[in-house]
């Protein structure tokens, strides 16, 4: 049976979403986890991904077992183990230590609009990728990822643009991705159809 996305967000019951916003259209997968974290219209997420803070635009489409904001460890400390940020899990009398945690939070991962994020791969802290961008399977991105680019590798680098910097400008202001659900079922034929270049002719400014 086919199943049926809608305007409230299908997120399948063994997913946990905590502290987030999710879009309409949406789709969340088994076992997935997202938290303070916002998801935009019509992305999804297959299974087994791990979401932390991170703002992720419309349109994008995320493989299983996706990591968004994998944190990373205090390597500069005597331990790398989390019992120094995370001390109330140990004792009592402890607290938490919120500035590290607010240190991690202002690391906000961005995820743009029209994206694809391939098979388990890893977006680490503070990256932006790019509206229209691609991320290859198993890709550790470390470096922010240019609109429109497919990057892939550990760690990813550049492999090729999807258009020309000018095609992918006009994309960018198109912003098709705005546009309301009844327009993007009328221009559906087009977007199977057409070439980036011809929907530009006939949709773009």
């Amino acid at each position: 049976m086919t199943r049926k996305l809608s305007e409230t967000p299908l997120v399948h019951p063994t997913a946990e979403i905590e502290n987030s916003v999710v879009g309409r259209w949406t789709e969340i997968a088994e076992r997935s986890r997202v938290s303070e974290s916002e998801l935009g219209d019509y992305s999804y997420m297959m299974q087994d991904c791990a979401v932390w803070c991170a703002t992720i635009g419309k349109f994008a489409n995320i493989a299983a077992s996706v990591r968004l904001n994998a944190t990373n460890h205090p390597m500069s400390r005597p331990t790398l183990h989390h019992f120094t940020y995370r001390a109330a899990d140990y004792w009592d009398d402890a607290e938490h230590e919120s500035a590290f945690f607010a240190e991690r939070r202002a690391r906000r991962v961005k995820i743009g609009h029209d994206t694809w994020l391939g098979h388990g791969s890893t977006v680490l802290p503070g990256v932006t990728v790019g509206d229209g961008a691609a991320v290859g399977a198993g890709a550790v991105v470390s470096k922010d990822v240019e609109p429109y680019t497919i990057v892939a590798g550990v760690p990813a680098k550049p492999i090729r643009e999807r258009f020309d910097r000018r095609t992918a400008e006009r994309y960018q202001a198109l912003a098709w991705w705005d546009w309301d659900h009844a327009r993007l079922r009328a221009s559906l034929e087009d977007f199977r159809q057409l070439s980036a270049e011809a929907f530009l002719e006939k949709h773009g400014r």
